[in-house]
């Protein structure tokens, strides 16, 4: 295993990336991911997506001296490890080898496979729109990579690697879990920090002490064993990362607010058109503000438990059929997550003397025959 870097277009900025690169040495069938840093978690991860890329854990991997992985060098091969790598290492049950200092030539050739990578991967820079969509190019490019046949080799990178993928250990019932877990403490802006960074929480559920982990790619925040919010994870400094969900509990408490929270206002500024024309028409029915605002935020709610596309559709639909009332949009929402199915006509072609139901001439003979019955019976 190795670590390199490389640089891609992440909406529309150049960013560095850090590539996490592991490779089998008998099929030499390749993994790559890329990371915003090489930290442990990261480094945690890498494995488990690797494991899973190659059907299996491999009996031994050889390192560099990472500093995630080892925490004090001895004499020859024997290292003190990380805590948490060696926990790592009893879940998938692999040994580790590590290089002599300065002798990364010891890790049967992964450290050729970075470059390979990144001049048969990375070239010209990809542009996309986060890691997912990378990491997804990079998988299946590494999939690609099965058909190449090695130089000196007579079969492809993908039969040798099924001859090899028997001998690997099974996979664990469960993957590790690849985070760095804290103790947070809830302030009075529902927010937790982490590394310099804020985080929402819902307002109406979290308490004071929560648990944090934070993961290569995102935040959880938890109360004991309940997930109650999660984040896209923060690299950056000093940064508040909010969701406006998560605060309209207390905006149904102090509607007042409602113009001057800052999750709303940033919300407030990407939301569709139709948002604003539902807030407008619900000011003029209630003459109240709070009244009205309470009501908007009722809709906003929506959001928690159905798809912001969906949503949006509902409002749209809504605010066109003058349906502007939690009650109305929930219809709308309904009626878009189940419409009316749609019946197909009834096809009377090998029927033809249905055909003419509804098309013949009229007889009043046969209302008279009705009254006339009636009339007997009345007479019984």
């Amino acid at each position: 295993m190795d670590w390199g870097e490389a640089t891609v277009i992440v909406q529309g900025e150049p960013v560095v990336v850090q590539l996490f690169i592991m490779r089998l040495c008998y099929s030499r069938k390749l993994f790559v991911m890329a990371f915003p840093t090489q930290r442990q978690e990261a480094f945690l991860l890498g494995h488990v997506q690797a494991f899973a890329h190659f059907g299996g854990v491999p009996h031994r991997i050889s390192y560099d001296n990472l500093k995630v992985a080892v925490q004090q060098i001895l004499e020859g091969r024997n290292r003190i490890e990380q805590t948490d790598f060696v926990r790592f290492r009893s879940c998938y049950r692999f040994e580790s080898r590590f290089c002599t200092p300065a002798q990364g030539h010891e890790k049967g050739g992964v450290e050729s496979d970075v470059g390979y990578s990144r001049r048969n991967f990375l070239v010209p820079p990809p542009a996309v729109a986060d890691f997912a969509e990378l990491n997804a190019q990079l998988l299946a490019a590494c999939c690609a990579d099965d058909q190449r046949i090695v130089a000196r080799q007579a079969q492809t990178v993908g039969v040798r690697w099924q001859v090899e993928q028997p001998r690997l250990r099974p996979l664990p019932a469960h993957p590790f879990a690849c985070c760095v877990s804290r103790e947070v403490t809830l302030n009075g802006y529902s927010t937790v920090t982490f590394e310099t960074n804020r985080y929402s929480v819902p307002a109406d559920k979290a308490r004071k002490h929560l648990t944090l982990r934070a993961y290569p790619f995102t935040i959880e925040v938890l109360d004991d064993n309940q997930l109650i919010a999660t984040h896209k994870r923060s690299y950056a400094r000093q940064q508040d990362i909010l969701d406006p969900l998560h605060y309209l509990a207390l905006l149904l408490e102090r509607p007042g607010a409602f113009e001057h929270a800052l999750p709303l206002r940033e919300w407030r500024a990407k939301w569709p058109p139709a948002y604003e024309t539902l807030l407008a028409t619900l000011r003029q029915q209630h003459p109240n503000e709070s009244a009205a605002i309470r009501t908007f935020v009722q809709i906003l709610a929506l959001h928690q438990s159905h798809a912001p596309a969906v949503v949006q559709r509902a409002i749209e639909q809504a605010v066109q059929e003058k349906l502007t009332t939690p009650a109305g949009v929930r219809f709308c929402l309904n009626r878009l997550l189940d419409p009316t199915p749609t019946v197909a006509p009834l096809k009377l072609t090998e029927q033809p003397a249905l055909a003419a139901v509804g098309h013949q001439a009229l007889s009043a003979a046969r209302y008279d025959q009705f009254l006339s019955a009636e009339r007997k019976g009345a007479g019984a």
